[in-house]
């Protein structure tokens, strides 16, 4: 009975995580309020950070009981018009009026696209899962499929593989081929490398303009099964491949 107590409370939630995961406020800030003593659990008064939230707690923060969120991943296959972001100012469509109604919980894209650009986006409320995806050290592969203003040269091709230089450092992507529909101002690009509109200044370089881009791979998932602006949630064992890529 000892043993499955304590097997239980390594399950559990950090106090300081799960208080994070609400939205309530940062880790950090988190951190601050438990030891002032602004946090009780089962009436409690709780002053560890690390303390682990199981399921059955009732978590009070400075009077307000917390409800403990539901882990959510979406993949969506996001629209040329959407804009990579929860809200805009200027009302403009984002990716969260493309997945309305697809969850309860507030989930955030897990890095971004430019507006032009279209193709794979997750999005989570697992701050984790998206630091993990979104480090560079993690190196999450991505595929990326553009449409040039005319035929890409087979010496640029080559140059591509070699690697080029852009005012921000040399860039080398993994693969570059030809799109396998013969289409010679077709090209596909795979690259781990997460620097701002990356792909668009590769072929700025080397004097091409893109006139679509869609990223159809992200970190092992593809677009499958997932029409333009349709959106999916993923499976236990998808979630569980994203965790094992950078450990």
């Amino acid at each position: 009975m000892q043993n499955s107590k304590k097997e239980a409370e390594k399950e559990g939630t950090r106090l300081n995580k799960f208080i994070a995961d609400t939205g309530y406020c940062s880790r950090r800030k988190a951190d601050e309020i438990i030891f002032s003593g602004g946090v009780t659990i089962n009436t409690k008064m709780v002053l560890e950070p690390g303390y682990r939230v199981q399921s059955s707690d009732n978590v009070v923060i400075e009077g307000k009981r917390l409800r403990g969120t539901q882990k959510c991943y979406i993949l969506l296959n996001k629209t040329k018009d959407a804009i990579t972001t929860v809200s805009d100012e200027r009302d403009r469509k984002t990716v969260m009026d493309l997945i309305e109604g697809a969850t309860k919980e507030r989930v955030y894209p897990v890095g971004r696209l430019d507006r032009n650009t279209t193709g794979i986006l997750l999005m989570t409320n697992d701050g984790e899962l998206a630091n993990r995806l979104s480090h560079p050290s993690g190196k999450i592969r991505k595929v990326y499929k553009a449409r040039l203003d005319r035929q890409l040269a087979f010496e640029d091709l080559k140059k591509i593989r070699k690697g080029v230089m852009l005012e921000d450092g040399f860039v080398k992507v993994d693969e570059a081929s030809y799109d396998e529909n013969g289409d010679p101002t077709c090209v596909v690009l795979t690259l781990h490398i997460g620097w701002n509109r990356v792909v668009r200044r590769i072929f700025e370089t080397l004097g091409y303009k893109i006139k679509a881009l869609d990223r159809v791979a992200y970190a092992g998932l593809t677009l499958h099964g997932v029409p333009r602006g349709a959106w999916r949630l993923l499976n236990p064992d998808e979630v569980k491949k994203l965790y094992s890529l950078n450990k």
